[in-house]
């Protein structure tokens, strides 16, 4: 009988472990783990397609992660996504305002992230401040609807 009971502390252990790897695997992928607590400012940026950038992706400059997206809302006077950037305060008064916003993807699954680059201006970024260059999303099925367009109408049939 004590030999089962082992059998039984052991592949509860192992099941704890294993429940304890999948709420990180989740945490990490959800972009929970990460939280800024500091002090942030805001600024916008507007975008003409989004793709599948969600509320709490990484905004970064250079590949170091500044902050995170904050609110994503719909402008219906421009017909443009409205992005808000949480940036970490550190970062106040260090970003010129001339700097370009792009909607990029990492990795294999497609996460979709903001990355600035710096422009060269000697205003800087502050609360409340607009990016407004900004180049969108690139969406699959549009550069493969094109490729398979563009090719038919580039090979004489006309």
């Amino acid at each position: 009988m004590n030999r089962k009971r082992q059998i039984e502390i052991w592949v509860g252990v192992f099941m704890a472990i294993g429940f304890a790897a999948l709420f990180l695997l989740a945490m990490k992928i959800s972009n929970l783990g990460t939280a800024y607590s500091g002090e942030l400012f805001h600024v916008t940026a507007r975008f003409d397609n989004i793709g599948g950038l969600k509320t709490k992706a990484p905004v970064t400059i250079a590949g170091v992660e500044v902050g995170r997206v904050q609110e994503i809302r719909y402008d219906p006077d421009d017909f443009r996504a409205v992005v808000v950037l949480g940036i970490q305060g550190q970062y106040l008064g260090k970003i010129p305002d001339d700097s370009f916003a792009n909607i990029l993807t990492a990795g294999l699954l497609g996460e979709q992230y903001i990355g600035i680059d710096p422009g060269g201006s000697e205003d800087m970024l502050g609360e409340g401040s607009e990016i407004s260059m900004t180049q969108s999303a690139l969406v699959l099925e549009k550069i493969i609807g094109q490729f398979i367009f563009g090719k038919k109408k580039g090979s004489g049939t006309e």
